[in-house]
């Protein structure tokens, strides 16, 4: 397919690859435009309608987006600005340098510059952030016959006309109306008649994870966004919170795996920033591992009196961190959906202190049959070993259910209670364990 208009291209049949090329998704000339070279990409780019165009430009990453508006013209800039929807040119002028903002603006009209600065100053992580100010607004006292009429005026810029929003004369958002209802709907009809009072709406400074649940948990399309006296200011649409969802899974991604979040992709990041990125977390995953060392040097008496025992700390080592681990990604995926909240910390500590109790049973049996069939060791190293995994599995278990939602509790993202963090300090209580049991059954202090 995309052989197809490289050859039209390379013969200058322009105007065959033109036609051939405005037949496609916008996210297939997207991903023929990142993989030709920068020159052929621009003299593809510049062949397009200019309303394709900016819907092509809004799906480049932030590279392709500079390179383009670096070398093309201010005319060609304003055409791509003017055809932009309003949080498209936001998330666009966020990722790029001064001197490239200062163009873009330039060719600009005033009113557009007005409302890009407004969305620049809401914080990132904020609905007002991935808002846009396009959408279709209806007063309750118009009929069925003048809202259609205003949509079909004024519908053809917006970003969504499936979803009308109400609004009074101060533009307090009273209720809402889809396109569907009005169509369906006597022309005579007044809008106060049809309109749902009851809406889902969000202000300008509600956390965007917090507005992704509330698009999922309603299975929402579109959503108002208000400032604080309820005036109806912009909308966010689903495509911008598919965003959002990826750009936090993505993060909660790097954190599990104690990763500074990036927000490149992996091939696009430079070696230093991927080793920038890990190298915090190594350094203190790597310390607080000197924890262990230290409790060994402790029983360092029990260990030479019993030498069989060290070579079972690993895998008890090992269980507690899997057995934590599993509990704390468990209780972490139901935090991020809103099933669980404080108030369950004592539910979800008896759940799990019943499923350690299970689990820890069953392996410290099969363990304690494992060990004196293929082992050559004493019956009290064998129970030892089982003793402490036994307590091992179960305090992993309570502790991986109870540490992410004492960190949500205190501000902290749960996620960072994920492997490794959760494995490193479990490391240490299984030491703690094993040599408290191994001192008690062979009488060493």
């Amino acid at each position: 397919m995309f052989e197809k208009v490289l050859e039209l291209i390379e013969n200058n049949q322009l105007a065959a690859a033109r036609q051939l090329l405005i037949e496609w998704n916008v996210v297939d000339i997207e991903q023929l435009l990142d993989e030709v070279p920068q020159d052929k990409m621009l003299r593809l780019f510049r062949m397009l309608p200019k309303e394709l165009a900016a819907e092509v430009f809004a799906e480049m990453d932030s590279e392709q987006q500079q390179y383009i508006v670096e070398s093309i013209t201010d005319r060609e800039i304003n055409d791509i600005m003017d055809e932009l929807y309003m949080d498209d040119t936001v998330d666009f002028i966020e990722e790029m340098p001064a001197n490239v903002v200062k163009r873009v603006l330039r060719n600009t009209d005033e009113t557009t510059r007005k409302t890009i600065n407004q969305l620049l100053n809401y914080p990132d992580d904020s609905a007002g952030s991935i808002m846009t100010t396009e959408f279709v607004d209806l007063k309750k006292e118009m009929t069925v016959e003048k809202a259609l009429s205003h949509i079909r005026k004024t519908g053809m810029d917006k970003e969504t006309i499936d979803t009308c929003y109400v609004i009074s004369a101060q533009r307090h958002l009273e209720g809402e109306i889809s396109i569907r209802k009005l169509i369906l709907s006597a022309p005579e009809t007044l809008l106060s008649e049809l309109m749902d009072t009851n809406v889902k709406f969000v202000q300008t400074l509600t956390d965007k994870e917090e507005t992704a649940y509330i698009f999922r948990k309603y299975d929402l399309i579109s959503m108002p966004v208000v400032d604080n006296e309820n005036r109806l200011v912009g909308i966010i649409t689903v495509d911008d919170v598919i965003d959002v969802i990826e750009q936090e899974n993505t993060e909660d991604f790097h954190k599990m795996a104690a990763i500074a979040p990036s927000e490149k992709e992996y091939l696009d990041t430079g070696v230093f920033s991927l080793a920038k990125n890990r190298i915090v977390w190594l350094f203190v995953l790597m310390l607080s591992a000197t924890f262990t060392g230290s409790i060994i040097r402790f029983y360092e008496a029990t260990l030479s009196q019993v030498v069989a025992l060290t070579s079972y700390i690993p895998m008890l080592m090992g269980t507690g961190g899997n057995a934590g681990a599993q509990s704390s990604t468990m209780i972490i995926r139901s935090l991020a959906l809103n099933e669980i909240e404080f108030k369950d910390l004592f539910k979800v500590m008896w759940k799990e202190l019943r499923v350690g109790l299970l689990a820890a049973f069953m392996l410290a049996v099969v363990n304690f049959a494992r060990i004196m069939i293929f082992d050559p060791v004493d019956v009290f190293v064998a129970l030892t070993v089982c003793a402490s995994l036994f307590c091992v599995v179960t305090i992993a278990k309570v502790v991986g259910g109870i540490l992410p939602i004492i960190a949500k509790k205190i501000h902290l993202d749960p996620v960072i209670m994920a492997s490794p963090i959760i494995t490193t300090i479990l490391d240490a209580v299984s030491l703690f364990v094993y040599f408290a049991f191994a001192s008690t059954f062979f009488h060493i202090a």
